[in-house]
């Protein structure tokens, strides 16, 4: 989420966690995401330009969220729902995944190294799930 607030609206977001809730639900948290302009736009309280922008923009870049979560995490992503606020300054997007591969399907192809890495789990600072980025 993190590259992805990066290249679309050139700038981190000072905080930003991630988690898996129950096996099924990745819920990640942003703050400190809106721009100079935006902020501007928030202190001239015209929250409902800078809400409206944010939500159509979050739509059109959909498929690409969603892509994202589904290659880090291995499992495909059965909804999704994103959405902000203003004061404190963050966004919040929820990743309702499907279940679990097998393993084994999942691993097919891989080099024996490669399939013993990945049956052991995630390697440290490599999965999705409770990943955090503070900056």
């Amino acid at each position: 989420m993190v590259a992805l607030h990066l290249r679309h609206h050139h700038r981190v977001p000072t905080t930003a966690k991630t988690q898996l809730l129950g096996g099924e639900l990745l819920a990640c948290t942003l703050e400190g995401i809106y721009t100079d302009v935006e902020k501007t736009m928030i202190e001239l309280q015209n929250y409902d330009v800078v809400e409206r922008t944010r939500l159509t923009f979050q739509t059109a870049m959909r498929h690409r969220f969603i892509e994202s979560v589904e290659r880090l995490s291995g499992r495909e992503v059965t909804s999704f729902v994103s959405n902000l606020h203003v004061g404190p300054d963050m966004a919040v997007e929820l990743f309702m995944l499907g279940p679990e591969r097998d393993r084994r399907v999942a691993t097919a192809g891989l080099g024996d190294s490669d399939a013993q890495r990945s049956a052991s789990g995630p390697q440290a600072g490599g999965g999705v799930a409770g990943s955090r980025t503070d900056r």
